[in-house]
């Protein structure tokens, strides 16, 4: 229990230092408001990466449909700071509601598909992530058609990006290291042998595919309350690759690898913003360049883990306490 503890104070501790660290770095005016996009854009991109993460990585399930949960919360967010007065709580029903809306649609989409593997699972979730954006496009009375949502409220804040964000990771990676955690990875590792041993192969999948898909609609709802603008074509294919290759790119199934190639990929993404078109050319090469010569991504599967850190410092306070 006291190891726990210290672990607990440990992460609160990391995360208490980085808002710090953000807040000092916007106050002093080293991150202006064009460089606050970048930090906003690599934040939400680690919630989007954590939760895709989490399919792919830790459940195995190659999943194209992110996009689609992405733009759930985004409309949802969109309608109801528009609609309600009081914008600030308008986004947090949005949140609610697009929440809700992403698990029914994990669920409904779930439990068929994921029985599914490899390239089929991926054109089916890419199926249903075109049928939630075709639909966006065609209800015209709530969602203003091809022609998107704009005037929206501007009631997101970097700090409330980050205190989500810290959130949604710490959910994960707690289920992650939790028993039904475990279980998901032991389908992944070897299916036939996990449901011998009385795991239940759909539960699991679906488990983790509705916690990815909730996410995704927190992330989609506070990137529409900071952009101001929600459109159709914010939520295509493309959208789902941009999550994939920072997960790839991080190490499929590390945590620690999605934080940095969100960073990474982030600042690439600034520093070539002068070079017009050719930037996407220099992005790509860099990229190709990684997977030839980390073709496991950069961190693979490790992860940081402040257990091993405690257990250093005060393992053997702990040992003499137990006995």
């Amino acid at each position: 229990m006291q190891r726990i503890h210290l672990r607990s104070i440990s992460w609160l501790a990391l995360a208490l230092f980085g808002f710090a660290a953000i807040y000092f770095l916007t106050s002093t005016g080293v991150i202006n408001p064009f460089y606050r996009i970048t930090l906003m854009t690599i934040m939400l991109n680690v919630i989007y990466a954590a939760g895709l993460n989490l399919i792919l990585g830790v459940a195995g399930q190659f999943s194209l449909g992110h996009a689609g949960f992405i733009a759930i919360g985004a409309y949802s967010a969109a309608i109801f700071t528009k609609e309600m007065d009081n914008s600030t709580l308008g986004l947090f029903v949005g949140i609610a509601v697009g929440m809700v809306i992403a698990m029914i649609v994990a669920l409904l989409v779930g439990v068929p598909t994921l029985r599914l593997k490899g390239d089929y699972l991926a054109i089916a979730t890419l199926g249903v992530s075109e049928i939630i954006r075709v639909l966006i496009n065609n209800l015209r009375d709530i969602t203003n058609g091809p022609a998107g949502i704009s005037g929206i409220p501007l009631v997101t804040t970097w700090e409330l990006v980050y205190i989500f964000l810290i959130i949604i990771v710490t959910i994960i990676v707690c289920y992650t290291y939790s028993s039904s955690g475990r279980a998901t990875l032991a389908i992944n590792q070897n299916e036939i042998a996990a449901e011998a041993m009385g795991v239940s192969v759909t539960k699991y999948k679906v488990m983790a595919f509705v916690i990815g898909a909730m996410t995704a609609a927190v992330g989609g709802s506070l990137q529409a309350t900071f952009i101001g603008i929600v459109t159709p074509s914010d939520y295509t294919f493309n959208r789902s690759i941009d999550v994939l290759i920072i997960v790839v790119f991080g190490g499929i199934g590390s945590y620690t690898g999605s934080f940095i190639a969100a960073i990474l990929l982030g600042l690439l993404n600034l520093f070539l913003q002068d070079y017009g078109q050719l930037r996407m050319v220099i992005y790509a090469v860099a990229l190709v360049l990684i997977m030839i010569f980390r073709p496991g991504g950069l961190l693979g599967t490790w992860e940081f883990k402040f257990g091993s850190i405690v257990d250093r410092l005060f393992g053997s306070k702990d040992k003499e306490a137990v006995s």
